[in-house]
């Protein structure tokens, strides 16, 4: 008597692109798309699980980047740019002009409404977050860039502002510890308090109010 045949367990099912790809409307039509996907030059980009360092950088940028931001501009994450048709990123955090918000239904705001764009490098995003992805912003004028990388288990924050004329982004800044500028309006951020743990800084734990 031969061996009892065991059953195959089931394949997922994976979304199969369309010829010439998905456009950014789809990602409104796709059904059950996991958290955080993107369009990237008409593919999908799935984001893996992200790490505390990561959340927690999310929060003290978005928190702090509300206090300080002027009555005509707002704060957003897990929102995405409609760049163009194949492109369609999702910033970990952004400031747009708050005569873009159209209501609690919007999914994307468009690149002239953006900005700033941030973005935290996590270890399955570093090219898209340290190349692709600054390139397309630039090329779609959003005027400030912040990169935001871990050293130390604190955030580094590399501060680019548009060069209009060629569309690119030039650095203006490197920060450690301590994060304060200008533009796009004034901030200043104890980027020690990322960690609830560290009380030496002057802030509270970003998730505090």
């Amino acid at each position: 008597m031969g061996a009892p045949i065991m059953p195959v367990p089931p394949q997922p099912e994976w979304p199969r692109p369309p010829v010439g790809g998905y456009t950014a409307d789809d990602l409104d039509r796709l059904p059950n798309l996991p958290p955080h996907t993107e369009l990237i030059d008409g593919s999908l980009v799935f984001v893996s699980p992200q790490t505390a360092f990561h959340t927690l950088t999310v929060r003290l940028l978005e928190n702090r980047l509300t206090r300080a931001a002027p009555p005509d501009l707002m704060t957003f994450r897990e929102m995405t740019i409609a760049i163009d048709a194949r492109n369609r990123p999702e910033p970990d955090v952004m400031v747009v002009r708050s005569d873009a918000f159209t209501g609690l239904a919007q999914t994307a705001f468009q690149p002239a409404d953006v900005v700033l764009a941030i973005e935290v490098v996590s270890a399955d995003s570093e090219a898209r977050d340290r190349e692709s992805k600054p390139l397309k912003y630039a090329a779609a004028g959003i005027p400030h860039f912040w990169r935001v990388e871990e050293a130390r288990g604190l955030p580094v924050v590399y501060v680019f502002e548009l060069e209009p004329a060629r569309r690119t982004y030039a650095v203006t800044g490197i920060y450690h510890e301590r994060l304060k500028v200008a533009v796009p309006f004034p901030v200043e951020i104890d980027l020690t308090a990322v960690d609830p743990r560290q009380r030496g800084g002057t802030e509270a734990a970003p998730d505090a109010e």
